[in-house]
């Protein structure tokens, strides 16, 4: 089984977020921010990160930048979700390494397919 490790710092959305990913059969880790989720990975790498950008301590522009340069992560997919929204902001959050950038709010499916997809990859 996959494991997807969830880093978002509103409670809601990380409950959310992880009961979606749960629902379709995936293993499910939180961090609640960048410094947090930096922790996790180096303790046991997932399959895939899904990573919110706006958070405290570190955003995940930089979590994703240092997943990328470290040659044991960099092949970890990432899914930027936000709401940051803006054209910019998905230009931006490819440019820093994510695999694939949904805006919040999004729709289960696209979440789930998306995730799915890249797991597959």
């Amino acid at each position: 089984m996959s494991t997807v490790l969830v880093v978002e710092d509103s409670v809601t959305q990380r409950e959310m977020i992880t009961d979606l990913l749960r629902g379709s059969g995936l293993d499910v880790a939180v961090a609640s921010d960048g410094v947090e989720a930096l922790e996790q990975i180096q303790g046991k790498c997932p399959d895939l990160v899904v990573l919110d950008i706006v958070m405290p301590r570190m955003n995940g522009y930089e979590v994703c930048r240092r997943l990328k340069a470290d040659p044991k992560t960099q092949n970890v997919p990432v899914v930027m979700c936000s709401s940051k929204g803006e054209e910019f902001d998905r230009y931006w959050g490819m440019k820093q390494g994510a695999d694939a950038y949904i805006a919040k709010p999004f729709q289960p499916t696209e979440l789930v397919g998306t995730v799915k997809q890249l797991l597959r990859g």
